[in-house]
């Protein structure tokens, strides 16, 4: 028997450790105060007053709250499966609570319900907005607007554990990142988890530095450039314009379709790439399934749209190739309203929508692996019923996947079901269409942002009534941190001492 199952099992393994929860939320909250001074520092330059005030007194209110860790000292810092998805669910309701109280104190936004709806929308990288006038918004808010998606896009939590060393040896914490990190499965890149955090994070800046740096080569103010590389980085979506990127040049565009294909792969495949382990990336099914249904909706729209652009293939390829990066990564940006395309474009569109990008990406969606996964076990159970005698397993980049994982699998897709079918039926209580109804709901879930009909690339979520806001803000929620994180805060057992 292993030593660990043998001896005596650590108090904060047996017991619920609730303050190790609490310390977690407490660090979140003082990166949070701090990420708000870039903005207050804009608003003051501009002379934006109410949103320096605001944005100040918002450092200040997560600050004095982030010292109240100060009282919640832990006997042990081991946390377990539980405790994980308990304090990223309520980290993450914590810092989009404070988050939007620099659009309500300011003014900018009066409604408390609105504000909370964008900033969700910003921390889970949707992109879905209630503002109908986003050039009159003060710039020092449009810039945290902008950086949530930049922040929430690799992880609130993943990012502190890359600048807070939590103590040597802490694997529990592990779990924390597997409940925050997208895909079906979730592991470390190198022994330890900090320097792991630390890695992705180096790999997420380099990329935003350098796609900033060719977005100023373009000729794009240093204000868009940083806002619209938050923006591509988090695969979230929210432009500082009222036309999204359309008013850009093709070659600002250009620029986002590449970078917003690059944020929805994998990011162990850059490192990989770094360890010059290239026979690993090209036997990677995944990346190669991605990029492979990328290419082919982007031939099939093109064709389909043609008709609109007179027939000039490289207009119409240049927007399909844009909007087919935009939706499959989750990011939502848009150079013209899809809205009006042929139902085949759209259509295509909307099954992008739940298909989404990689497993370990900044992108949602059910992501690639998951269906590249549940693809194989479908196409298992058609053998089975054929040679019932058969032995059939199930191999993704030529390892087993286990029976758990399948089964995982299996549970999430039933699960997200549910989730679409009780948020359509609450939300159509507005009485707006069915097509505005169910792309609202994908779009939310999937953290995508524009859906079509109302809630198209040139709408907004505005006219819906706060219940149906707060719905869909918890699916926001519920589709960044993949379901069950979210669903745990209502099961009884989780809330168990033991």
């Amino acid at each position: 028997m292993r030593k660990e199952l043998a001896g005596p099992r650590a108090p904060g393994v047996c017991a619920m450790n609730y303050r190790m929860i609490l310390r977690l939320i407490c660090y979140l909250l003082r990166i949070e105060a701090v990420c708000l001074a870039p903005a207050a520092g804009i608003s003051l330059y501009q002379g934006e007053e109410e949103a320096f005030a605001a944005l100040v007194a918002t450092m200040a209110l997560s600050a004095v709250l982030s010292l109240s860790s100060f009282l919640f000292r832990p006997q042990t810092r081991e946390i377990g499966a539980k405790e994980g998805f308990l304090t990223v669910a309520l980290g993450w309701i914590a810092v989009s609570a404070l988050g939007a109280l620099p659009f309500f104190c300011s003014g900018a936004v009066p409604n408390y319900v609105d504000c909370l709806f964008e900033t969700v929308s910003g921390f889970t990288t949707t992109g879905a907005s209630i503002l109908n006038d986003i050039e009159a918004m003060p710039m020092g808010l449009l810039y945290w607007r902008s950086f949530t998606h930049w922040l929430g896009g690799m992880g609130v939590l993943v990012f502190l554990l890359a600048v807070v060393p939590m103590g040597k040896g802490k694997n529990s914490l592990l779990h924390v990142m597997r409940a925050e990190s997208p895909g079906p499965q979730v592991d470390k890149l190198v022994p330890r988890l900090h320097n792991s955090a630390q890695i992705l994070y180096s790999i997420y800046v380099a990329l935003t530095v350098l796609q900033a740096g060719l977005l100023l080569l373009g000729g794009m103010p240093l204000f868009d450039s940083l806002t619209t590389a938050f923006g591509t980085a988090g695969t979230g979506g929210f432009g500082i314009k009222g036309d999204s990127m359309a008013g850009y040049s093709h070659y600002v565009q250009t620029v986002c379709t590449v970078f917003m294909a690059l944020f929805g792969i994998n990011f162990s495949v850059f490192y990989l790439l770094l360890l010059r382990q290239f026979s690993r990336v090209l036997h990677n099914q995944e990346l190669w399934t991605y990029l492979g249904v990328m290419l082919a909706s982007t031939a099939l729209i093109t064709w389909d749209i043609l008709p609109q652009f007179a027939n000039h293939v490289g207009e119409a390829l240049h927007h399909a190739a844009f909007q087919v990066s935009s939706i499959m990564t989750t990011t939502g940006f848009a150079t013209v309203d899809f809205n009006q395309w042929p139902a085949f474009s759209k259509t295509l569109l909307v099954a992008l929508m739940v298909l989404g990008a990689c497993a370990g990406s900044t992108g949602g969606g059910v992501k690639v692996a998951r269906v590249l996964l549940l693809g194989k076990a479908g196409r298992r159970g058609i053998r089975r019923m054929l040679r019932p005698r058969s032995v059939c397993q199930v191999h993704v980049d030529g390892q087993l996947a286990s029976e758990d994982m399948i089964q995982n699998a299996y549970s999430y897709l039933f699960v997200y079901c549910a989730v679409v079918m009780a948020s359509m039926l609450l939300i159509s209580l507005d009485g707006f269409s069915l097509e505005t109804n169910v792309t609202a709901v994908l779009a939310c879930l999937n953290n995508i942002g524009p859906g079509l009909d109302m809630v198209g690339p040139m709408g907004n979520f505005y006219p819906f009534s706060d219940f149906s806001k707060l719905v869909l803000s918890f699916d926001m929620l519920v589709g960044r941190l993949e379901i069950f994180p979210m669903l745990i805060l209502f099961a009884p057992s989780a809330w168990r001492k033991s």
